[in-house]
């Protein structure tokens, strides 16, 4: 399926389940960039969410079990995701995928807190700490393409109604990624379904000279943690903010 229809279906599911949203400081999103989103998350309709608020398609990283289990894998890529490699390669996956989706001209969905928040009951606004995969791929690929704009956009998801569901046990998610410890113990996985929401849009983060150049010397990983934990408040502070 091309990857141009998942804004149609994500439209078109958004529709279905009577799911409206409000988006909030549209003017912020860049028009032309290598583009990653970095989002808060929280439910299975997070990556819709995102593409019908944005207008445009986004390549998201799922999680590797998403990519084993029947009918699921064919949602998530009819939908323009890419399933990571288990739990050993998956940041060279991720990495890999991800760069070569922004060369092409895609943007790339992000949501750094990883698969806590989806497998555990979560407050609205509450927000995890966030996974540095993102800022990694942002910053090397910007090494890699000195030309190129590129940007890291935090988008903050906001549920203003919504109903959960516990459709799963989690234990029988272990039969597609036995490697996932949140997976090895009692209770079902909950699935949020959202009746209203706002998309609160960051400022855009652009990359640097400054920032390539610190990313390829010894003040790499400095670089990474302060662009991750910037990101993070961002999102933090439109959680707290947006009503």
């Amino acid at each position: 399926m091309p990857v141009e229809n998942a804004l149609q279906l994500s439209r078109g599911l958004l529709g279905s389940l009577g799911t409206k949203f409000f988006l909030y400081h549209e003017n912020r999103i860049p028009e032309s960039a290598a583009l990653v989103i970095a989002s808060n998350h929280r439910s299975i309709l997070d990556a819709p969410v995102l593409m019908a608020a944005l207008n445009r398609p986004i390549r998201f990283a799922c999680h590797h079990y998403m990519g084993q289990v029947p009918l699921m894998r064919d949602v998530v890529t009819g939908m323009g995701a890419f399933p990571l490699e288990d739990a050993q390669r998956r940041q060279q996956s991720f990495l890999r995928q991800g760069s070569t989706l922004l060369a092409q001209g895609q943007s790339v969905g992000v949501f750094p807190e990883g698969t806590q928040p989806m497998v555990s009951q979560t407050e609205a606004r509450s927000l995890r700490e966030f996974h540095r995969g993102f800022a990694h791929l942002a910053l090397k690929f910007a090494s890699r393409h000195p030309r190129q704009e590129v940007a890291i956009l935090p988008v903050a998801l906001v549920a203003l109604e919504e109903q959960t569901y516990q459709p799963v046990p989690l234990r029988l998610l272990r039969m597609f990624d036995p490697s996932e410890p949140l997976f090895d113990r009692p209770g079902w996985h909950p699935m949020v379904v959202y009746k209203r929401l706002a998309v609160a849009v960051g400022h855009p983060y652009w990359i640097r000279q400054s920032d390539r150049h610190a990313y390829q010397g010894s003040q790499g990983k400095a670089t990474v943690k302060r662009l991750t934990q910037q990101c993070h408040d961002d999102i933090l502070d439109l959680l707290r903010q947006t009503r």
